[in-house]
């Protein structure tokens, strides 16, 4: 019997097993985390572990090598709103499934997430959750996969959330959402509005997240059938500064785009504060989209068109994932859906009026508004 400091009893694994109506070796089925057990038994066990107040024996866990009920959760920065919405998922459906949620921040750097991931292995973690793009490379894939492997043979799961699949046989569990979809859904948009000369702003190269994104916007024009100038795909950071000074120099060195595909939200809010200093006007002069769908995107002026991606699902998706393997299940991947949310930044592009005849022919937008817009063309 084992007693506490004021002298009463503490429940044991029989109080539990009795007061959850299951046998003690299905409590420690449930505890160790690594069997099979249907999800109504181990609702009726956690819920008997709550009432008893039944506290684990750590020693005994690890003597017994099982893994401790932590979720790791790693991401580059839990500040931006697209991380801090995946977090809140997972440390809500890890806290529903009796697990303890440990967030880790890399920064964007490499080396650091694979430091967390082997300390997170060593600590025995159930499951390491990695969250955002992956770079493609060969030494980030040998190393993902090593640490795949590692993880597995310890009894616990890696997750990539967001990024895609390591490969055949690679023991890697994914939670993917459709940056491809997503993003040919947009293109469409804009150029069912009859947009034909869009500027992709904002494209991280070699980083998957960004790739998808670009094969979905090219795929659009293809079907389409609007040849697309790749002058206009511009490379720059998932940031505001960077939207903001990458909008700056497309103003100053075009003014035939009517349309503007921010890589994510964060990048549309640069762009559209160096629209607004510019004196362009959203969207009787500029279309402006964006990605993610944070929830400062419906708050902007005007509210952002953009494509929802559904931030704490994909959270929940990862925890279960990674737990339901512990039971025998089989799903190595989730693909979750995204789609466009019209708001009212998008309008069909200005036309434009002769102003002068040939030989040299002035044209110029309906409305005015922009500098530069006025533009002579051969006749």
């Amino acid at each position: 019997m084992r007693e506490t400091s004021d002298g009463g009893r503490r429940p044991t694994v029989k109080d539990v097993a009795a007061a959850a109506g299951v046998s003690a070796p299905t409590v420690s089925r449930v505890l160790a985390g690594n069997y099979p057990v249907a999800p109504a038994t181990r609702a009726k066990v956690l819920r008997a572990m709550k009432d008893l107040d039944y506290v684990v024996n750590a020693h005994a866990r690890g003597l017994a090598g099982a893994t401790t009920k932590t979720i790791a959760f790693v991401v580059d920065d839990v500040t931006g709103p697209f991380y801090a919405y995946i977090a809140r998922g997972v440390e809500q459906q890890a806290a529903s499934e009796g697990r303890l949620c440990l967030l880790c921040t890399t920064h964007g750097d490499p080396e650091r997430e694979f430091a967390v991931v082997e300390l997170m292995r060593e600590q025995r973690a159930e499951a390491v959750i990695l969250v955002g793009g992956a770079w493609d490379n060969e030494v980030y894939k040998e190393r993902m996969t090593y640490f795949a492997r590692a993880l597995d043979k310890s009894g616990s799961h890696l997750v990539l959330c967001g990024r895609p699949s390591l490969g055949e046989g690679v023991p890697a569990l994914v939670v993917q959402y459709d940056n491809v979809g997503g993003s040919y859904a947009m293109t469409a948009h804009l150029l069912s509005a009859g947009h034909r000369t869009i500027c992709y702003l904002g494209r991280e190269l070699g980083l998957s997240t960004s790739d998808e994104r670009i094969e979905g916007f090219r795929r659009a024009h293809a079907d389409y059938g609007v040849a697309l100038d790749e002058t206009l795909i511009l490379p720059g950071k998932f940031q505001i500064d960077s939207g903001y000074e990458l909008a700056k120099r497309l103003l100053a060195e075009r003014d035939d785009v009517t349309a503007i595909f921010a890589g994510t939200d964060m990048v549309a809010i640069g762009v559209l504060r160096a629209l607004r200093e510019a004196g362009v006007r959203v969207p009787e002069d500029m279309s402006v989209v964006g990605f993610d769908d944070i929830p400062f995107a419906a708050e902007l002026t005007p509210a952002l068109t953009t494509v929802h991606v559904p931030h704490e699902q994909l959270g929940r998706e990862a925890v279960r994932l990674a737990l339901r393997r512990n039971e025998g299940a089989t799903t190595e991947r989730i693909v979750l859906g995204t789609h466009i949310v019209v708001r009212d930044s998008v309008a069909p592009p200005p036309r434009r009026l002769r102003v002068h005849g040939a030989p040299g022919q002035t044209w110029q937008r309906r409305g005015g508004g922009r500098a530069g817009l006025v533009r002579r063309m051969a006749g």
